[in-house]
């Protein structure tokens, strides 16, 4: 066959491939179980407000992770990398106001199984990463988007920047769920979804990014993300065990969530040295809001007046105090947390543009990886809804 013949046949290939894609899309669906609602302007959730009644933007991203047999790395990196997600929101403001970020964790292969709600407690979303496995065998991507657009307390706000990352290898229009319908439903509530294909090129997924007229990723997901050690880790990882003894849990859940929290610090430095580093650096930022159960974000952030809880709702070393002494003590705290996080953040300043001036010494560019296609895409979502960045 000439070479003129051959480029005819692959071109037509391609668009017998991207005519099957598209009408997978187009197909017929069937009706989802909760039908969405239409958002109506005149009825929106209020927004999100501080104690002085100012509006503070929302970042809501859910991420969807295919968790079959081959996604052992995909899953791998989500649980080292997420944090490089969040320090980069650290830095994000809207209006000059910096935004509340809200996490939610999905996992589908086996079923469609919600691991974790929108949370500011990104601890309760590293352990839900530490704790997938891969056992999946049916991938159904319109399936577990239709889930997240009708069971997560999406925001009403059109000001606030919602996303959904799902991240797969099988055909992007597998399952009883049409992808274009459940799209449709995450547009019609301000929703962008953004489709990460898991190893190269799909034409289903592409067609999907079409659709939904988000990005369309392809990341290398069984790349080990390189490590590379910086000048300032020892620092940073030491302050980072100090910020934690700034931490005053109260209520039902103090302790075990202050048990948490240890607990995935050492998850993250078995799992990998930087990822240790980068969650330190997340933990001094103001992203990591754990207003539920301690008592410097909760009276700082969560409206908590902690001279109106009894004693068996707080922590050993407040135990008896009057109300004079539990404002000072927590005082105390909040100042050195200030302190300890003013100094985390100029260091990961510092860290960052090391890597940086690294990285641009290499002899070829990373492979794509999970977080460095998230961050890429949030920060241009962010920027069409004025986000702007440090």
């Amino acid at each position: 066959m000439s070479s003129v013949r051959l480029v005819g046949a692959l071109r037509r290939a391609a668009l017998v491939v991207a005519c099957a894609a598209s009408a997978a899309f187009a197909g017929p669906n069937p009706p989802p179980s909760h039908p969405p609602q239409a958002v109506n302007p005149q009825q929106q959730q209020p927004a999100h407000v501080d104690a002085q009644g100012k509006r503070i933007p929302k970042v809501q991203i859910a991420i969807l992770l295919d968790n079959s047999g081959s996604m052992e790395g995909l899953i791998n990196q989500a649980r080292t990398e997420i944090w490089k997600v969040v320090n980069e929101f650290a830095t994000a403001k809207q209006n000059g106001v910096r935004p509340r970020l809200e996490l939610a964790l999905y996992e589908y292969g086996d079923g469609v199984v919600r691991l974790q709600s929108f949370t500011t407690e990104l601890d309760r979303v590293s352990e839900k990463l530490f704790g997938m496995s891969v056992h999946g065998g049916d991938e159904y991507c319109g399936q577990v988007i239709q889930t997240a657009v009708n069971d997560l307390e999406w925001s009403g706000d059109p000001d606030d920047l919602k996303l959904i990352y799902i991240a797969g290898n099988e055909p992007f229009t597998q399952g009883p769920v049409k992808p274009a319908a459940a799209i449709e439903a995450a547009k019609h509530k301000g929703i962008t979804v953004n489709p990460i294909s898991c190893g190269g090129d799909d034409a289903t997924w592409r067609a999907g990014s079409v659709v939904a007229g988000g990005d369309y990723l392809v990341i290398d997901h069984n790349s080990v993300v390189a490590q590379v050690a910086a000048p300032q880790d020892a620092e940073i990882a030491r302050l980072g065990q100090q910020l934690n003894k700034t931490y005053l849990g109260y209520g039902a859940q103090g302790a075990a969530s202050q048990a948490r929290q240890a607990a995935e610090d050492k998850k993250a430095a078995a799992a990998s040295p930087s990822a240790a580093i980068t969650r330190s650096v997340s933990k001094g930022s103001a992203q990591y809001d754990n207003s539920g159960w301690d008592l410097v974000d909760g009276t700082t952030r969560g409206g908590v007046k902690v001279e109106k809880l009894a004693d068996d709702q707080l922590p050993a070393e407040m135990k008896g105090m009057d109300e004079q002494q539990k404002k000072d003590f927590v005082a105390q705290k909040a100042k050195e947390r200030a302190q300890i996080q003013q100094k985390i953040q100029e260091l990961g300043k510092q860290r960052k543009a090391y890597l940086a001036e690294e990285a641009a010494k290499a002899p070829a560019p990373a492979p794509a990886t999970l977080d460095a296609a998230m961050v890429g895409s949030a920060r241009k979502r962010a920027a069409e809804k004025s986000f702007s960045f440090e």
